[in-house]
């Protein structure tokens, strides 16, 4: 057991929901607070509670790009679960604990860069919002993401796609088989951060085995070589057996196995919707093995192992998958050099983005400038149409933390050009170099 406390922070936000029949609706967390109180957890001295505190507006909008504003799309809950993930992540860098978990709501790895409205349950980005709040203030630089929810973080890898300094790696159920339909091994990082985008598409039916396989041989080597300054877990419970949207079959001693293995300096929740048969035990065994206690004790009332047998199909995809990214991760150098050779003085790619929670359809087209000096500009034009927002038409240019003067410079012209088009309602710099947000039209 570890000599500092495992910081654990509670927002189960027992007042919010999509609508009262939605999977993310308030009684998400009921059982996990019951079975929390009923083993006794918050008067051990391995745990210590922390209240969360409320993220604010400028939090937010140092990752998201809000459209009419990013106010207009949140509610106060959305704030809390924020500054939760904050709070956790802060009692960690003061010295007080030696790991955090973040249970709070709502959830927020399917938001990206731009928002339009919710998606895939998510609005906000919990995660980007408390790094980016991290960098600000504490000066963190390399950050590790490492998302094991059973859907793709897409929104995740969105915000940090061009980022060399996080290393963002998701092992969720195959994208071909389940939402939001991303995550193949193909996506992979922009140019001047290829390779930093890890995506592990797993088949439906995988078991612990699989997932411990894929964790030894590919992601903790991956985070010795990485050197992170902290780790991140987006710790979504729905890869569990007897979650109702997904098909795979871990158990909540697998999960609890996992954290231990990690180690990771905070976790925050994510999805997770068997909310009596999975959730009190996947939590409580990831609770007790970030705080070093034992848990294999933590067993599922309903759990038959003899039903739990990863197939010899699945064994050998997941060696081949195995073999496949301990090639690229080996190579990752030489190969970003060829594709910032090929991409030459500008990257672009287009994509097409739904809205399922708001009925929203949205296309975007990326442009990045690749620069010898520093991250590179990031240009995004984005439409979106829906029928409660009609047709919205946004630009905005992210200018990175190592922001050159070139690129800065480009970056403003590029801004101030798109205004005088008269064709976005919106255009929008937001300047990571010197924390600002410049709404140049916002109408």
């Amino acid at each position: 057991m570890s000599a500092k406390p495992l910081g654990l922070v509670f927002f189960p936000a027992f007042d919010w929901a999509i609508s009262p029949t939605h999977p993310e609706r308030q009684e998400r967390l009921l059982y996990t607070r019951d079975q929390i109180v009923e083993e006794g957890l918050l008067d051990l001295s391995a745990i210590r509670e922390y209240k969360p505190k409320l993220a604010t507006l400028r939090d937010l909008q140092r990752v998201h790009i809000g459209v009419p504003g990013i106010e207009p799309l949140i509610t106060d809950a959305h704030l809390i679960s924020a500054g939760g993930a904050i709070a956790a992540a802060e009692s960690v860098l003061r010295g007080e604990t030696a790991h955090a978990f973040a249970l709070v709501r709502p959830p927020g790895h399917h938001a990206m860069r731009v928002v339009h409205g919710t998606r895939g349950f998510c609005t906000i980005n919990i995660e980007a919002v408390m790094i980016e709040h991290l960098r600000q203030h504490y000066g963190i630089r390399r950050v590790a993401v490492v998302d094991t929810d059973v859907h793709h973080g897409d929104g995740t890898q969105d915000i940090f796609y061009h980022d060399p300094d996080t290393l963002f790696i998701s092992f969720h159920q195959d994208g071909r088989t389940l939402y939001p339909g991303s995550g193949a091994v193909e996506e992979i990082g922009g140019p001047k951060a290829w390779g930093t985008t890890v995506n592990i598409p797993l088949p439906p039916g995988t078991t612990d085995e699989g997932l411990h396989q894929v964790l030894d041989a590919v992601i903790l080597p991956m985070l010795a070589d990485f050197q992170p300054d902290m780790i991140i877990n987006s710790a979504g419970q729905d890869n569990h057996y007897s979650d109702p949207l997904a098909n795979m079959a871990i158990t909540a001693q697998g999960y609890a196995r996992l954290a231990e293995k990690l180690q990771a300096d905070v976790a925050v929740l994510e999805g997770g919707y068997s909310i009596e048969e999975a959730l009190p035990y996947v939590n409580v065994g990831i609770i007790l093995a970030m705080a070093g206690l034992p848990y294999h004790r933590v067993v599922e009332p309903d759990r038959h192992l003899q039903n739990l047998v990863q197939t010899d199909r699945i064994n050998r995809y997941i060696d081949q998958l195995i073999k496949q990214w301990q090639g690229l991760w080996k190579n990752r150098d030489h190969m970003r050099q060829q594709v910032m050779q090929q991409a030459g003085d500008y990257w672009r790619r287009s994509k097409s983005i739904y809205y399922d929670d708001s009925g929203i359809r949205e296309s975007q087209q990326e442009t990045l400038r690749i620069c010898p000096d520093c991250h590179g500009t990031l240009q995004i034009a984005s439409q979106a149409e829906g029928h409660d927002i009609g047709i919205k038409r946004v630009f905005g240019v992210v200018l990175p933390r190592d922001c050159c003067p070139r690129c800065a410079h480009a970056g403003r012209d590029a801004a101030l050009a798109a205004k005088k088009q008269n064709h976005y309602g919106i255009v929008v710099i937001q300047d990571r170099q010197n924390d600002t947000y410049e709404n140049l039209i916002g109408r």
